[in-house]
């Protein structure tokens, strides 16, 4: 590289990222192949449109690798292709929901700017839930109206027939099961028969369920947590967390009367996106065929074997764990304990300092800024990338508590 500012910036970083322990839930590392993908002559191609139907020439081989990406991600789910199709073209999770919500709940406001009367239900920011499940700050809770939901107190796990309840007395357009912070596995089923029991005090009313599964789908290709796709109309999921590919997206939907998947289609073209990113596709492509691997399988159940070892290990040392614990790869903690420790931007920084990068977070009833929360969310994902095995997360999670403790002895 000619640029030698850009590449030293990359090599610099290139050194971090091997140098440190990474706990941050939503990061992993690609391989050499997902890289040459991303890095190769398709960033140089143009491709509005769909494979099939482009708005400019020289599409042979494009059209090739966007349709071996969608045959890729149909076959890791075993999702059969006359009961679901996919679009690969989301540059990211934010526009592939909001697509989703576009094409399923339409757009219009008044003149006064009134949120329309759709709602979307998502469980609330605070107690797990992501920026585009109708929260206020997000687009998705400015054009449309969140109906929100979160955890029991006393479990801090999601309570089902409270969810309920909310739901038949607000009866949502769409409900979303999927989350950022929640670390426990989720019952499609039951959301199910929350939609099912909407329309049976409403026959005239469609309640779409919309899964996020960003977070735990390398979990789901794995075999290692239960699958949505029996109970969703529509999967969203990013391809850069659990499933070890680039920033990227897919959504899947039902092929039924509804036609969803056609609504999708023009929702992410032309509605929110020009030409995709064929570089990126490739490489999700890449990603999706190393995931259907007897190793990836491995890898995804030696994930929630680490975290849940890292979770306990903590536990055991003193630190409080949100719902007591994991099933996935994720493990929410109350660093903060009503003051007795730190709170979540101290705890990061500090961490960082010592080489391990982490993200502060929002805890359930959260009693401090979300700029200086109670808690920090941590991954096992892209440690166990590198190799980590239960032996190794016990020694990450003494160091962590190692660290913390001298940092509040200091204090005294």
């Amino acid at each position: 590289m000619k640029d030698t500012q850009i590449k030293k910036l990359i090599e610099a970083e290139k050194k971090r990222q091997k140098k440190v322990i990474n706990l941050i839930a939503s990061e992993n590392y690609v391989s050499k192949d997902v890289l040459e993908a991303l890095g190769s002559e398709l960033t140089n191609k143009y491709a509005e449109g769909y494979s099939g139907k482009r708005y400019y020439g020289g599409q042979t081989f494009v059209d090739k690798i966007e349709d071996l990406c969608k045959e890729r991600a149909l076959k890791l789910f075993n999702l059969s292709p006359k009961k679901w199709a996919v679009n690969v073209q989301p540059l990211s999770g934010s526009p592939a929901n909001l697509a989703v919500y576009l094409a399923l709940l339409g757009f219009d406001r008044n003149s006064n700017l009134e949120p329309r009367i759709s709602k979307i239900m998502g469980m609330s920011l605070d107690h797990g839930g992501h920026l585009t499940h109708g929260h206020k700050v997000s687009a998705t809770g400015k054009f449309w109206t969140q109906v929100p939901y979160g955890v029991n107190k006393n479990t801090e796990q999601i309570d089902y027939e409270e969810v309920k309840k909310i739901a038949l007395k607000e009866k949502p357009d769409i409900i979303v099961a999927g989350y950022t912070a929640y670390s426990r596995k989720v019952d499609f089923k039951k959301f199910r028969e929350i939609i099912n029991s909407i329309k049976h005090t409403d026959p005239n009313k469609k309640t779409y369920l919309m899964v996020d599964m960003s977070h735990f789908a390398g979990l789901v290709a794995g075999k290692a947590l239960p699958s949505p796709f029996d109970y969703a109309d529509v999967v969203t999921t990013t391809v850069h967390k659990t499933l070890r590919g680039p920033r990227s997206a897919m959504i899947f939907s039902r092929i039924d009367e509804r036609e969803i998947y056609k609504k999708i289609d023009r929702a992410v073209f032309p509605g929110l996106q020009g030409g995709p990113h064929l570089n990126q596709i490739a490489a999700v492509a890449v990603a999706l065929k190393e995931a259907n691997t007897p190793a990836f399988k491995k890898y995804a159940r030696q994930i929630i074997k680490n975290a849940d070892t890292l979770a306990k290990e903590l536990k055991k040392l003193g630190w409080k764990i949100i719902s007591g614990g994991t099933d996935t790869h994720l493990i929410l903690v109350d660093t903060w304990m009503d003051g007795k420790g730190i709170s979540g931007k101290e705890a990061s920084d500090v961490l960082e300092k010592n080489g391990i990068i982490v993200n502060k977070n929002t805890i359930p009833n959260e009693t401090r800024s979300p700029m200086d929360p109670s808690g920090i969310r941590l991954g096992s994902a892209a440690e166990t990338t590198r190799g980590k095995v239960e032996k190794d997360f016990i020694l990450i999670a003494r160091k962590i508590d190692k660290i913390f403790k001298n940092t509040i002895n200091k204090q005294c």
